[in-house]
């Protein structure tokens, strides 16, 4: 089969379009022709070599998390709930490839109103976003919750768990942002490379960060004392010091969820933003646009 593999850490010239043996089906497992695959920060940060110290890779390795596509084959004890031909979306390894194997835990049918294109840009983002709010932030009705890169795909799936929480949501964006953030229909927008537009804050009960560094060590003097702040980048830096409880993630599979996540993308509920869409030969300038940011979710179709 075709893929784009990573054959060294560097920049996106380590990246090439290359045959690689075929993945075969084990039981309680799905082989998928891949319609289309998702681009996401942890794709460019493994590739440059961000990763080295939590992730262990042997070279030639296929990037990927999430794909949308269609059932080839049905691993034993699987045959009840899949059929060749079903349409499905899931958070996988190796997906910049024409097909790919994976549990059925990792997989979702995708909904017949929703396209395998839009699909294949959920997984990841829409489950990591959720876990954040229902996992590790945990708010509770009436609660004053800020979420860092609102705007983003993990920011805007965050937000539309904790709304479901009942939660009080500011969306901490980019200054030049903040009129775009407004759409969002949360309770307040506030600048976070502002100081004078951060000061508006209410106290927070808690906070889902999606962005790291600065964006989030600016508001934590905001957070009330003994307030949680999830983040899935890892603890923020003075956190707990300041008396707050910290919990970082990274996301699991979770086909319930995902089920879930897609009926309400197909519902028009919740919406992740399509960018640009790239064939896999063009992967190396499809990271390069996706690892700049601000146009919504990229994608490698087959």
């Amino acid at each position: 089969m075709k893929a784009v593999v990573l054959k060294g850490y560097g920049d996106v010239d380590v990246l090439a379009v290359q045959e690689m043996p075929e993945p075969k089906v084990g039981p309680g497992e799905l082989k998928v022709r891949v319609t289309a695959a998702g681009i996401n920060p942890v794709d460019w940060k493994i590739r440059r070599g961000d990763m080295k110290g939590r992730m262990e890779l042997k070279f030639p390795t296929i990037l990927g998390r999430d794909v949308a596509g269609e059932v080839l084959e049905v691993g034993t004890g699987l045959e009840d709930a899949f059929e060749r031909g079903d349409r499905v979306m899931g958070l996988v390894n190796a997906g910049y490839a024409e097909t790919v194997v994976a549990p059925a835990e990792c997989w979702a049918k995708v909904p017949d109103n929703l396209e395998l294109q839009d699909a294949a840009a959920l997984p990841l983002v829409t489950l990591t976003g959720t876990q954040l709010i229902e996992e590790h932030v945990r708010p509770s009705k009436g609660d004053t919750l800020l979420v860092t890169g609102a705007l983003g795909a993990v920011g805007r799936s965050a937000i539309f768990a904790a709304r479901a929480r009942g939660a009080k949501i500011w969306a901490g964006v980019r200054k030049k942002q903040v009129e775009e953030a407004r759409k969002l229909g949360v309770e307040g927008v506030v600048a976070l490379d502002d100081p004078k537009d951060l000061a508006k804050l209410p106290t927070l009960d808690a906070v889902a960060d999606t962005v790291g560094g600065e964006a989030v060590a600016a508001v934590l003097d905001k957070v009330k004392h003994g307030g949680t702040v999830g983040s899935v980048l890892g603890e923020p830096k003075g956190a707990k010091e300041k008396g707050l409880v910290v919990r970082s993630f990274m996301a699991h599979p979770d086909a319930r969820r995902l089920t879930q996540l897609a009926e309400s993308a197909a519902k028009g509920d919740l919406v992740i933003p399509i960018g640009r869409t790239f064939k896999m030969d063009d992967a190396r300038e499809a990271q390069k646009v996706a690892e700049q940011g601000g146009m919504g979710k990229v994608l490698l179709v087959n």
